[in-house]
């Protein structure tokens, strides 16, 4: 097992389960092609701008393999997680179960074991040069130059050893150098505490990693809890992990490039502006900067992209949420079946919850509750369990039929949202809630949903005649109209 200090802090001892899923990106990137979903682009598409054109143009149905970009030897690829079906596949499991799956994950995590070695060191750069030796794009119009944006950066608590593991926006801003946006959450708070000490924080940026490592970077869990433990619960098995060439930081080993480094204390440098998961752009302004000390990675790497703003960036981000919030409601809430992020709500803002049966009130008390569950949530519906919550329509629908502004509407005014949301005033804005569910005491009779008896279970092939439609048709469209014909 790991050797670091904490490990008891880490998580359980007993793991999430039997084996699942793809355990590496290969791994991943050869079911997608055996299943027609990586698409090969041509060779030497530009880094800035039309490798992401490309990518969006695909983003909700394919994966894209670009081969040597600008002319650069390593390749890049994009759009690994293009809707919510690929990512239960990727863990092995039906997208019915992709939630609990990933709660389990959360509740029983499995931590990981240090290798003396492994592919993502086959290669040691000591002089760097990100640029030349990485291919790192340029997605959105206004965004201010080259930017990892699917690394995961794993950060050492400098005082207890245990690790973090969080995705965070890398500027290129020098040979050796990244800007870096560090939101107040744990590397921040690590960064924190180096500085204290007068040290710099000791990071490591790994790109490259299986489905399994970047869902789990994502989960709203405590300090000091390593998200790499619920990546190996959701594998099944521990992950292999192996020490930095030139820190403590532990990478994972069958990783395609790491990038060690240290986030200086008490420098700052302009980094920004970067397309964003709303859809607008992150403004410049003066953030931490990462020292860059080696790369390290395989004989023949493959770099990861995420285009700012697109699918995978949205739903990386949301699944975790929908887990963590659906976890926190059904332990205060029996009545609360399922959540989901919507797309339309970028996939943080606006949740929808499915509650059966509910008290009467207890509706608006969900409500509050999504709203505690994470500053980021701006807007929820609570629907009854007859509403499908991953139909926009469905939802619609309920709040069409169910809902009435002057007793089912919830506003709280002046609280904590995102900052990246526009609308708020640093952050601070308003959050609201509807209550779509059947109102308390109301006639059953008014709120029976219409059907057609045998319609969910038809065999629609049984009863449609697909061997002679067209004459069939013909004869019957020219015998209704007075056996008028067209010539």
């Amino acid at each position: 097992m790991n050797d670091q200090p904490g490990d008891a802090a880490q998580g359980g001892k007993d793991g999430a389960g039997e084996g699942h899923g793809c355990r590496d990106l290969r791994q991943w990137l050869t079911h997608l092609s055996a299943t027609e979903r990586l698409a090969l682009a041509n060779p030497g598409l530009g880094l800035r701008h039309e490798l992401a054109a490309v990518a969006k143009r695909l983003e909700n149905e394919r994966a894209v393999l670009f081969p040597s970009p600008d002319q650069h030897a390593v390749p890049v690829v994009a759009n690994l997680l293009a809707d919510r079906g690929w990512i239960a596949e990727s863990l092995g499991v039906g997208q019915d179960q992709l939630l609990p799956r990933y709660q389990q994950a959360v509740r029983a995590p499995l931590p990981w074991t240090e290798v003396a070695a492994g592919p993502v060191q086959e290669v040691v750069h000591r002089e760097v040069d990100i640029a030349r030796q990485l291919p790192v794009p340029t997605h959105n119009e206004l965004d201010s130059g080259p930017y990892i944006a699917a690394g995961l950066m794993i950060a050492r608590n400098p005082e207890n050893g245990i690790q973090n593991v969080s995705i965070h926006r890398c500027q290129i801003s020098g040979p050796d150098r990244i800007g870096v946006l560090l939101l107040p959450r744990h590397t921040f708070a690590y960064a924190e505490m180096a500085e204290r000490r007068g040290q710099a924080l000791e990071i490591a940026i790994v790109i490259g990693i299986d489905p399994a490592s970047l869902l789990a970077s994502q989960a709203i869990v405590p300090l000091d809890y390593d998200e790499m433990t619920i990546a190996g619960a959701l594998h099944g098995a521990p992950v292999e992990m192996v020490k930095c060439t030139s820190n403590e930081v532990r990478v994972p080993a069958r990783a395609e490039i790491v990038l060690e480094g240290r986030v200086l204390p008490g420098e700052s440098e302009p980094e920004g502006p970067f397309g964003e998961f709303p859809q607008y752009y992150g403004r410049r302004a003066d953030r931490h900067v990462i020292q860059i000390d080696a790369i390290t990675h395989r004989q023949r790497p493959i770099f990861h992209t995420i285009v700012g703003g697109g699918v995978e960036h949205l739903l990386l981000g949301g699944v975790p949420r929908e887990a963590t919030l659906l976890e926190a409601l059904q332990r205060n809430f029996p009545c609360v079946r399922d959540v989901h992020l919507s797309r339309g709500g970028v996939c943080r803002y606006h949740l929808v919850v499915q509650v059966e049966r509910p008290q009467p009130g207890q509706a608006k008390n969900v409500l509050m509750g999504a709203f505690a569950g994470h500053y980021d949530v701006k807007q929820v519906v609570v629907v009854d369990d007859d509403v499908d919550i991953h139909n926009a329509d469905e939802v619609d629908w309920a709040v069409a039929t169910r809902f009435q502004a002057d007793r089912d509407l919830v506003v709280v005014a002046g609280s904590q949202g995102s900052k990246l949301d526009p609308t708020t005033d640093g952050g601070v804005g308003a959050k609201m809630g509807l209550d779509a569910t059947v109102p308390a005491g109301a006639d059953e009779f008014d709120f029976t949903r219409i059907r057609v008896p045998g319609e969910a279970e038809l065999d629609l092939e049984g009863v449609l005649d697909g061997d002679g439609a067209a004459a069939a048709i013909a004869d019957i469209i020219g015998t209704a109209s007075d056996g008028e014909t067209s010539a």
